[in-house]
């Protein structure tokens, strides 16, 4: 386990230095992550299984189960999707761990997958949907029994319209379609036409059907919420004066939703090039059902161990050929009305106390002279710059 506390340090000192000042991120970092990281420290032992010629299989299925976590994923055309494929390829090792991304019905049918479906641990998710569990089915218990491990990435608001709609009001008593009941388009899609007072006549379709309804003219627009770029639109032919429709963020969404914009860079197929749309977006996060170790000791220790591996390995996600979102994620964000599962807040814990014991400031000092070695102010500038960070992180 040591070897895994030394690599979550080094995780949080380099999402944490994404916050610090940009003299300190570029002088100080190399010697603070050198020092978190720990140089020939021992990997955490695994777990040997038997070899597979000495089973029977009776003995051999229970070793393909022991260790095998169930993750809900998403629609194939959504952004979930992707996500869950990246965690499965990159925290599998064999018998010890085993991740299998689900194909599911979305935001809203993860929740539910994850607090009915037999074999479902984990699920990615947005942050409003814990609302509805709460308000609207009244699940009791729910902000216990769903916890969230980590923050993900934002996904946006897509609102792609024909032709003759150049407003939110022009769409009023029109054919909307809000994708399939259970995704996120469904949900937070629904939050926003409500909110606004926007009453128009909702369709459930997959998006992908109801692009053909909208070039026969049966469906004026489309709801999407996924993470840009979306191949949905990323792949599809331009139609003449089909277009992304604006929505300006305003005080009816502080609660979980923050302005966004869809850009040429996203969708250069359908924005015009120096052009952008305005729109909001909420946080994707990843969910884990809340096991009682006294109780469910087989479900909670898998998902610790699904946990460890994701800490261990963060490092590789951010690299090709996962998703290039995964480097502007940070492990340790905070998702408001959510709790952390315990164990992985435990995690986060120890690793922030492994970081802030582990920093030396004779070292920093050195770093700082390195940095500036003909001007001593600027080593003491740079040097209390550190100091006072460091102070804030702890």
């Amino acid at each position: 386990m040591r070897a895994f506390f030394v690599g979550a340090a080094a995780l949080l000192i380099n999402g944490l230095l994404g916050w610090a000042p940009a003299s300190a991120q570029q002088q100080l970092s190399p010697i603070v992550i050198a020092q978190a990281q720990g140089k020939g420290a021992p990997k955490r032992a695994q777990p040997v299984p038997p070899k597979p010629t000495s089973l029977d299989e009776n003995e051999r299925a229970a070793v393909i189960n022991n260790w095998t976590i169930g993750l809900a994923g998403g629609l194939l055309e959504g952004t979930f999707v992707n996500y869950a494929a990246d965690l499965g390829r990159a925290l599998d090792d064999g018998d010890n761990l085993r991740v299998v991304p689900m194909i599911t019905y979305g935001a809203v049918g993860n929740v539910s997958d994850l607090i009915y479906l037999k074999g479902v641990d984990f699920a990615i998710t947005y942050a409003d949907v814990l609302d509805h569990y709460k308000n609207v089915l009244k699940i009791p218990n729910i902000e216990k029994r769903v916890n969230y491990v980590m923050p993900m990435f934002q996904g946006e608001l897509h609102i792609y319209v024909r032709p003759e709609i150049n407003s939110l009001e022009d769409l009023r008593g029109k054919k909307v379609n809000f994708n399939t009941v259970g995704s996120a388009a469904n949900y937070t899609g629904g939050i926003v036409f409500d909110r606004l007072g926007l009453e128009v006549e909702r369709t459930y379709l997959n998006n992908a059907i109801a692009l053909e309804g909208m070039k026969k003219g049966e469906i004026a627009a489309i709801i999407h919420v996924v993470g840009k770029p979306n191949s949905l639109f990323a792949s599809i032919k331009p139609e003449p004066g089909f277009k992304f429709l604006s929505m300006e963020f305003s005080e009816k969404f502080e609660d979980y939703y923050v302005p966004a914009e869809l850009t040429n860079a996203d969708y250069p197929n359908l924005i015009p090039k120096g052009q952008s749309v305005s729109t909001i977006s909420v946080m994707a996060l990843l969910a884990v059902f809340n096991w009682n170790p006294n109780v469910n000791g087989d479900r909670y220790r898998r998902c610790v161990r699904f946990i460890e591996y994701l800490f261990e390995r963060f490092d590789r996600l951010r690299q090709p050929p996962y998703q290039p979102k995964w480097k502007e994620m940070n492990i340790a964000g905070t998702i408001p009305g959510w709790t952390r599962f315990p164990a992985a807040q435990e995690m986060l814990d120890k690793a922030h106390a492994t970081t802030t014991s582990s920093i030396d400031t004779s070292m920093a000092r050195t770093q700082a002279a390195r940095a500036a070695p003909l001007d001593p102010a600027e080593q003491d500038r740079l040097f209390r710059q550190f100091l006072e960070w460091s102070k804030q992180r702890r």
